[in-house]
């Protein structure tokens, strides 16, 4: 290969129809990237809101505040998976952060029930577990699109669970349900980790999409991560 040309071997980068298209390492790296910064503004987000006192003081005034934030949360989610298309990259990546946000409004309220000690040791607990199933989803050769419908099924599961709770006492089938709710959100870890490599191949010649395509893909890990340390505080953590 001549000089001229060996410009374009950069690391991170491909060529596809005479065009720079992003390798998919470096997509993968910044997918994670934004998913990290999601989970950083949901940490300062509910931490602050603990320190100010904030917390307290619109739990009191507002005693539907967790509903009224998780329609936000759905409304935001909903927005941004049915109009990734129509959406401006700077639009996909602004509500991105606005449901980081508001998620970290919600779990303010976790720091009135459990301590900070505790919570620290969930998150390392959730990190090791998304680490790994992560890995598993990126580097085996195993398609696991076959594993969707039952991830699915799990997840209305989970979801027709929460709604009868809400009605009916089944404080004594919590611990069960954690487990499948735990494995349900493993699984989709690792499918959702390879689904950035169909992301990747669908959107090499168009990076704008690639951009929102990755901001997608950070979202539903984000949605992983958070879950996964839901379901092991309620199996490991006492409360106050």
């Amino acid at each position: 290969m001549d000089g001229n040309n060996s410009m374009f071997n950069e690391p991170g980068m491909e060529w596809m129809n005479g065009g720079a298209a992003e390798s998919l390492s470096s997509y993968t790296t910044k997918t994670f990237g934004w998913m990290g910064l999601g989970l950083l503004a949901t940490f300062v987000t509910a931490y602050a809101g603990y320190l100010t006192g904030i917390t307290w003081l619109l739990c009191v005034s507002m005693p539907y505040l967790p509903f009224i934030l998780a329609i936000a949360e759905v409304i935001t989610v909903i927005v941004l998976g049915a109009r990734l298309h129509k959406l401006s990259a700077g639009g996909a990546t602004a509500l991105f952060f606005v449901y980081a946000i508001l998620n970290g409004l919600t779990f303010s309220t976790l720091f009135l029930v459990y301590d900070v000690a505790t919570m620290v040791y969930v998150f390392g607990l959730t990190a090791l577990y998304f680490g790994v199933l992560a890995a598993y989803g990126y580097f085996t050769k195993r398609d696991l699109t076959g594993l969707r419908s039952f991830l699915f099924a799990g997840l209305l599961f989970l979801a027709l669970y929460w709604v009868v709770s809400i009605f009916l006492p089944m404080a004594m089938y919590d611990k069960v349900v954690c487990f499948i709710g735990l494995a349900v959100f493993m699984g989709y870890t690792a499918y959702d980790t390879q689904m950035i490599k169909r992301y990747h191949a669908a959107t090499l010649t168009d990076p704008d999409m690639a951009h929102k395509g990755a901001i997608l893909c950070a979202l539903q890990l984000y949605l992983d991560f958070i879950n996964m340390f839901l379901y092991i505080l309620r199996l490991v953590a006492r409360k106050k």
